[in-house]
Formats: C-alpha cells, structure tokens, sequence
C-alpha cells in the first residue's frame, strides 16, 4: 500500500529533474560557446606544441620545445626570459600606480560633490575606447616631432624625447642629465616601456574606479558616523576604515588586473612593436612573432602554454599570500 505522501514526492523529484534539465539546457549555448573557442583552442594548443610544427605538422618533439626555450636553446632561452623580465617590470610599473590612482579617484567621487554622475562618466570613457584608437591616440601624443607631449615638458625645461624610441633606462637618463653615471644593473625600465605604461594606467583606470565606487558604497556609513563623533580625521577614518574594509574589492582588482598586465600586447603592438631594442618586447610580443612572423607553430604554442602556467601561478600565489589578508567584514 502507498503512503499518502509518495505521490507528492515523485512529483516534487520530477519538478527538480525538470528544471535542471532546462537550467542544462539555457546553459548548452553558452556552454558550447566555450569548449568550441576556449577549452578546445587550449588544448590544441598545447598538442601543437609537443611536435616541430612550422606551417604542417612535423615530428613528434614531446618537451623538446619547452627545453629549447626555458635552459636547451641559449638564443630561444634569452628572448624568453628577457621577455618575461619585460613583462614582469611592465606588471610592476603599472598595477600599484593604476589601484591606487583608481581608489584616490573613487574615493573623492564617491563623495558629495556637483557634477559627480558626468565625472563618473568621464573616468570610465577611456575603458570602453577600444585599446587600438587609444593606442593610436597616445603614437601622435608621443610623437618626438609634432608631439603636444614634447610641447608640455619643454615647459619645465626638459628637452624633446623620443618617448616611444628610446632603449635607454629612465633612471640612467636621469642620472646623465645630472652628470652621474648609473650603472647597467640600476639604469631601469626603458623610456618606451614607461611610455607604454603610461598609456595602460590611462586606459585601464576607469574600470578600477568603478569596481572601488562599488566597494565604497558597500560599506556601512555607521562606521563613518562612529568615527566622526569619536573626533577621527579624514585620513584616519580612511586608513582604519575605508582601506580595510576595501581590501576584497582590492584584492580582485589587483588580481584581475595583474593577469590583464601580463597578457599585454594591443598598445605595445600599435605603439612600439617590441622595440626599440626589444625592451618592450613582453611574452606575447614574442609568442606573436615566434607564431605569425616565423612560423614556427611548436614553439610559439609552447611559449603561450608557458605564460599561461605562469599566470596561474601567480595567481594562485596570489590568493594563497594575499588572500589571509582580505577583510571581508
């Protein structure tokens, strides 16, 4: 005999096979999507690169191309490594000045203030101008001729330069300009790569500011109020609450921004091309030229898949270090 409520149940257990069907089923497309152009191309790209394929499959190399570019191949090794330097200097030079230019901004613009929407608004627009036309816009900045960047320092007495040309190191510049000598080792990042960089902190800043304003305005403006009556100053209500309390939002920043940083090539590309002498050549410059120019297929796959092993690292470096220190409140 059937209980009274077994009905009930295989009709509440087929409504539950019913709407995973479907929720599988609005997720199929997207799901597809994602195989097709990104699991798929991932993992054809690392079959690619166990084999000396230029133009047409060649013979199988198994780790042979990994070797040749990380220790084997002393040529391939240094463009590699001189080219993941690049990449790293050009992370460091952009992520801490982009978080915090980006909380600065969204701190004041969180704020009441007149014409705080169109500020907003302002801030965001370089990140949705595609990064081609704004790369393109900074190449007739930077120009060393007709330039209005030469134009602005001539100002303060600071002769013209050619700020996407030069390969020599901006610390060893200021050094020769004062007369001292800077050795190899402390000469810096070239003037071209602090070029580009300066160009990817405009760019990028505006989505930073956004994502802080989000942050800001999760926090509650009790603690504000407390703070205030207990006589708090700006400055402290900021580095004991605000900062604090904006540390996932500054975690997520930092990490997405970090992997965007060491995926760079659009403004190099349109900008510099790699030079001058290589010293804005990044990971994915190389990869570009070792696949497209040379066509050498085995070696920029294995080239790619190795900036994607190091990202991943990193990243979960990230969130193993990082991660204790976020205040989620």
């Amino acid at each position: 005999m059937l209980r009274a409520g077994a009905p009930r149940a295989a009709s509440r257990r087929r409504r539950i096979v019913d709407e995973h069907v479907a929720a599988y089923l609005f997720l199929l497309p997207a799901a597809a999507v994602i195989l097709v152009f990104k699991i798929f191309p991932a993992f054809f790209a690392f079959y690619i690169s166990l084999f000396r394929w230029d133009v047409i499959q060649g013979p199988f190399r198994g780790m042979d191309n990994y070797l040749d570019i990380l220790v084997a191949n002393p040529t391939r090794a240094e463009q590699f490594w001189r080219s993941l330097s690049t990449t790293v200097t050009y992370t460091l030079l952009t992520i801490p000045l982009e978080i915090a230019i980006a909380i600065a901004i969204a701190y004041l613009l969180f704020g009441r203030m007149r014409g705080r929407g169109f500020y907003r608004t302002l801030y965001y627009l370089p990140y949705v101008t595609s990064t081609i036309a704004a790369a393109t816009a900074f190449e007739w900045l930077y120009h060393p001729q007709y330039g209005p960047l030469n134009d602005l320092v001539g100002l303060v007495g600071v002769g013209r330069q050619d700020w996407l040309g030069e390969p020599d190191g901006v610390f060893a510049m200021i050094g020769s300009a004062f007369g001292a000598a800077v050795p190899a080792i402390a000469a810096g990042p070239s003037l071209a790569l602090v070029a580009v960089s300066l160009m990817s902190i405009w760019h990028y800043i505006g989505f930073q500011v956004v994502i802080f304003l989000a942050g800001l305005g999760g926090i509650s403006p009790e603690y504000y109020e407390a703070a205030r009556l207990d006589g708090a100053s700006e400055w402290q209500i900021f580095r004991k609450i605000t900062f604090p309390l904006l540390s996932p939002t500054t975690f997520f920043v930092f990490t997405i921004a970090t992997i965007a940083s060491l995926r760079v090539f659009n403004q190099i590309y349109v900008l510099t091309n790699g030079g001058p002498l290589d010293t804005t050549r990044t990971v994915t410059m190389l990869v570009f030229r070792t696949f497209f120019q040379q066509t050498q297929l085995g070696l920029g796959a294995a080239m790619a898949f190795l900036l994607t092993v190091i990202i991943l690292a990193f990243t979960l470096v990230q969130f193993r270090v990082l991660g204790r220190r976020v205040f989620y409140g």
